[in-house]
């Protein structure tokens, strides 16, 4: 989900000016917010623990991290011409669902946020399926939560090269890897198809028939 069908990147700037001029913490806080995120891999227990002493706040990390949960869902935005093509991705036979690491509070909110969960068929969340991708097992669950499995094939939409694109190939997906201007790893297997965003990526599931 994150960085791959809603820019987490935008969002997460959004919250950043928002946290920065409610503390009132000077120009420098919002690239120093955005570059100790890690792209959202360091765990919130740490990051929170390290805005707090960064900056001297009273609040405790766990005050600053449900504070955090309750205000950054409702800065994730996912355009209106994506929500269109997913829409047209289900009326062409397409089951569509999202499989996500994080916490289960805060991603339903994202989806629950962005009109996502109108155009999906399920959604697995890594903490409440107590499982992670790049684990087969979660690729699995996400398909049963969409009342489907993995056995007619399917594909992975994503921009994590170990999460995303190993992980689906090991499920036996083909892929979409999202590159964010990135290049892929010399030595891994290539994802199945590369493109620069989600629209792109959609695009390319509308010339593909259903399995």
């Amino acid at each position: 989900m994150d960085n791959t069908i809603v820019d987490r990147g935008a969002g997460l700037l959004r919250w950043a000016e928002e946290f920065t001029q409610d503390h009132s913490l000077g120009v420098d806080a919002v690239e120093w917010l955005m570059t100790a995120d890690e792209d959202g891999l360091k765990a919130r227990d740490r990051y929170f623990a390290e805005v707090r002493h960064r900056f001297t706040l009273a609040a405790t990390p766990d005050e600053l991290h449900h504070a955090y949960q309750a205000r950054y869902p409702r800065h994730m935005h996912c355009p209106q011409s994506v929500l269109d093509q997913l829409a047209r991705l289900h009326d062409s036979g397409w089951t569509i669902g999202v499989i996500t690491n994080g916490l289960t509070t805060t991603q339903e909110a994202v989806l629950e946020h962005t009109g996502l969960i109108a155009y999906l068929d399920g959604w697995s969340i890594s903490e409440a399926e107590g499982v992670r991708k790049p684990d087969t097992a979660h690729f699995e669950r996400a398909a049963s939560r969409c009342g489907s499995s993995l056995d007619g094939g399917g594909w992975m939409i994503g921009d994590s090269v170990d999460a995303d694109v190993c992980g689906a190939k090991g499920a036996g997906l083909s892929t979409i890897w999202i590159s964010r201007q990135r290049t892929w790893p010399i030595g891994l297997p290539p994802p199945d198809h590369a493109v620069g965003d989600i629209a792109e990526a959609l695009q390319f599931m509308l010339t593909h028939t259903a399995p």
